[in-house]
């Protein structure tokens, strides 16, 4: 079963949308499951996140993780959102299923993926972050060809 906040955040999504112009865009999916999130960022010269928008295409715990992970991002510093893990999205949700905990792996990675886009394009360097996978079920299961 999904908690209530689970459900508050299907059914009523935050920052659903793009950003035009944005400082950052990620897009990551998972090829088993077939979500797709894309995540857009707004930061300003300080370095404060101060819109985040996205569009998910899945299930309902993608657009749940989607729209909380927005929440968890908006007003904080590049540095506190790097920090943003797919365990704080869960928690925030009062947890997910087993099955869909990797709806918050695919939030966590979509924000990674968004600030190495805004790192690129200013030529930065975050402290902390690596390249993003753009498939996070890559390396899964290696040995299964």
């Amino acid at each position: 079963m999904y908690s209530e906040k689970v459900m508050d955040h299907f059914q009523n999504p935050r920052n659903v949308g793009e950003i035009e112009n944005a400082s950052g865009v990620g897009t990551v999916g998972n090829a088993k499951c077939g979500d797709i999130m894309r995540m857009y960022l707004d930061i300003d010269d300080n370095g404060i996140i101060q819109d985040c928008k996205f569009k998910t295409f899945g299930c309902g715990a993608a657009v749940a993780t989607s729209s909380m992970a927005t929440e968890l991002v908006k007003g904080k510093t590049i540095q506190q959102a790097l920090e943003v893990t797919n365990k704080a999205v869960m928690e925030a949700l009062d947890g997910l299923p087993p099955v869909k905990v990797h709806c918050s792996l695919l939030a966590e990675e979509a924000i990674h993926a968004a600030l190495w886009d805004y790192a690129e394009k200013n030529h930065i360097k975050i402290e902390g972050l690596s390249k993003p996978k753009n498939d996070i079920s890559e390396g899964e299961e290696e040995d299964e060809y």
